[in-house]
């Protein structure tokens, strides 16, 4: 909130510019250890047709919009920082993929990405939308320390390749965050998602 007459929006976007050039070798990284190409391929793919199909993108950005139109009439209270910072910082392919790299005891090169990206989004929100943004810490705190003891508990049932092969598959979503921060492509990851749960069918089945 202090930093909101110096955070201009060009510098913003310089910042999100260069955490999207990070981003790129960080889904080839994690993409390049998958050893099952067609088990890969055909996760991304079968999910790819599974999210389009549900809209799961388009019912994310429906539900954000809605929020928002709600929330404009509370412009000057609490909820609307707290509630909007939690649907942006919660809600998405990063964090799910990296709450799991955390959980199954890789080092979160995912959720540091996710740190600065959120610690950018968050200065210029908290200029606008006040005291209530930096509270979404305990939404974050609860979502993605949820999903982390959860894939904690599970990494013992899950094999050396299928950890890699999920690895692999989230570097493939991280690729395609990337080309969205650098306003490259519009890329709809989070209809992706379903490739996640589908990459241990796949793995058995070849």
């Amino acid at each position: 909130m202090s930093l909101r007459k110096r955070f201009s929006l060009k510098l913003q976007e310089g910042l999100m510019h260069a955490l999207g050039l990070v981003c790129v070798p960080l889904g080839l990284s994690m993409t390049l250890k998958g050893e099952k190409f067609l088990a890969l391929l055909l996760s991304i793919v079968t999910g790819g047709v599974i999210g389009e199909m549900l809209q799961l993108e388009e019912r994310l950005e429906r539900f954000s919009q809605k929020l928002e139109e709600r929330l404009r009439a509370e412009r000057n209270t609490f909820a609307p920082g707290f509630l909007a910072a939690t649907l942006l910082f919660c809600i998405g392919p990063m964090t799910i993929m990296g709450s799991l790299e955390d959980g199954l005891g890789k080092v979160p090169h995912i959720l540091y990405t996710k740190s600065l990206l959120d610690g950018t989004a968050s200065i210029a929100m908290a200029a606008s939308l006040g005291v209530g943004v930096p509270f979404s810490a305990l939404s974050i705190l609860l979502i993605q320390g949820s999903i982390t003891l959860l894939a904690r508990f599970l990494a013992p049932l899950l094999s050396p390749v299928l950890i890699q092969e999920m690895t692999a598959t989230g570097g493939i979503l991280v690729l395609g965050i990337a080309l969205n921060l650098l306003k490259l492509k519009k890329i709809r990851v989070a209809n992706l998602l379903p490739s996640l749960g589908l990459i241990p069918l796949f793995i058995r089945i070849f």
